[in-house]
């Protein structure tokens, strides 16, 4: 490969650097809120971190957005800048790099709100006694999660299968 077809790849990765300081600040900033003395104290009276309505906030709705927003899209990003450079040859598909990127960043974002939104509003319901509205949001929020929760995950196997394919080409040919 030669240097320019590198910058190309730099360049399509740049979103993924962004993207993984983005969530990790949205992550942090999360985290440093949720200690907060009475903002924790809600929290822990609507479940968190073990049950509840609680436990959609703290720990899920924080962990992936540290972790998935800001670790796995990272190493989404190296592995796709690496693999180029340790074998020498192109990735398997560049169409499939930027699906895996959008797949998994609206995945994550859709998540991350219907965590936080249903969280919130169920453990506001949950503190007014009020829990027949609160299994109806549950309810809600059940068909909701899952497609969230699908949209992200197919964002990781077009991941792998870049990766796996990409690994595939080069045993070829090296053959």
């Amino acid at each position: 490969m030669v240097e320019e077809d590198y910058r190309s790849e730099e360049r399509r990765l740049l979103k993924f650097l962004v993207t993984s300081a983005a969530f990790f600040f949205v992550g942090t900033v999360h985290g440093v809120l949720q200690v907060i003395k009475p903002i924790r104290e809600w929290l822990d009276s609507i479940g968190s971190p073990y049950g509840g309505p609680g436990h959609m906030i703290d720990p899920l709705a924080h962990a992936h957005m540290n972790v998935v927003g800001g670790v796995v899209i990272l190493l989404m990003a190296v592995s796709y800048y690496l693999f180029p450079r340790i074998t020498g040859k192109r990735l398997y598909s560049y169409k499939l790099l930027e699906h895996s990127y959008w797949w998994t960043t609206i995945g994550l974002i859709c998540f991350y709100s219907t965590l936080m939104i249903f969280g919130y509003l169920q453990g506001v319901e949950l503190l007014q006694e009020n829990f027949e509205r609160m299994e109806e949001l549950n309810r809600i929020y059940k068909h909701i999660i899952p497609i969230a929760a699908n949209i992200m995950g197919i964002g990781f196997w077009i991941y792998f299968a870049n990766v796996f394919l990409t690994f595939r080409k080069v045993r070829r040919d090296r053959g």
